[in-house]
């Protein structure tokens, strides 16, 4: 089975990359562009132009304290758009609740399974989110909204829409490089991070050689 994984920036790519090689997984991986419109755009270009058994959206993300702390990796066991909707005088709405759209995809749950169970990752709700949370009273509001949600990133949503328009089940890994709320670029760590995604795949490599869509 054929597998897409689809990061944002190259250096994610890379680190998936790195991990895959020398591997049984036959898998392209690709740096589809940051945020949710780039990503499914990337992403189903790519779907358009080989077949693909499952896609992977993978990098790194700000996660939810302190259940998903800096260097954890996260597995969604959904995949949701946190923005997607509208404000209104009593509150966000999503778009399904204006009676259209969809804002959650669901990864398979015995896919969701191995690779937790492969990785030692915490499997949540994985958001995807336009503009970045950089406030603490953000970051709850969407923990309020959203209680299960271990990470927040930007591509997702859009990957699994791709997914999705082509028939094909997708999954979200991330690993987590700084807290979701106030932006403190010192505490950052990015390189941690993609040393996490890497060592992730690397033992995601058996559960990806093995799966089979059914």
């Amino acid at each position: 089975m054929r597998i897409l994984v689809a990061t944002a920036v190259p250096v994610e790519r890379d680190a998936v990359a790195r991990a895959l090689a020398g591997t049984d997984v036959e898998a392209e991986v690709i740096a589809a562009g940051v945020g949710p419109a780039r990503a499914a755009a990337a992403t189903a270009t790519a779907l358009a132009a080989a077949p693909y058994g499952l896609v992977v959206s993978a990098g790194i993300a700000g996660g939810f304290q302190p259940d998903a702390p800096v260097g954890s990796l996260v597995v969604a066991d959904e995949i949701t758009a946190a923005d997607l909707g509208a404000e209104t005088a009593e509150g966000f709405l999503p778009v399904t609740e204006l009676g259209f759209g969809t804002v959650t995809h669901r990864p398979p749950g015995p896919l969701v399974r191995d690779a937790v169970a492969a990785t030692g990752a915490r499997a949540g709700a994985v958001l995807t989110v336009s503009t970045v949370t950089g406030t603490a009273t953000r970051a709850a509001l969407l923990k309020d909204r959203h209680p299960t949600a271990l990470a927040e990133a930007m591509e997702g949503f859009g990957v699994a829409e791709a997914a999705a328009l082509h028939g094909v089940p997708v999954l979200e890994i991330r690993a987590v490089s700084n807290p979701v709320g106030p932006r403190d670029r010192a505490a950052w760590r990015i390189g941690d991070a993609l040393e996490a995604l890497t060592e992730g795949f690397g033992k995601l490599a058996p559960v990806l050689e093995s799966w089979k869509t059914v």
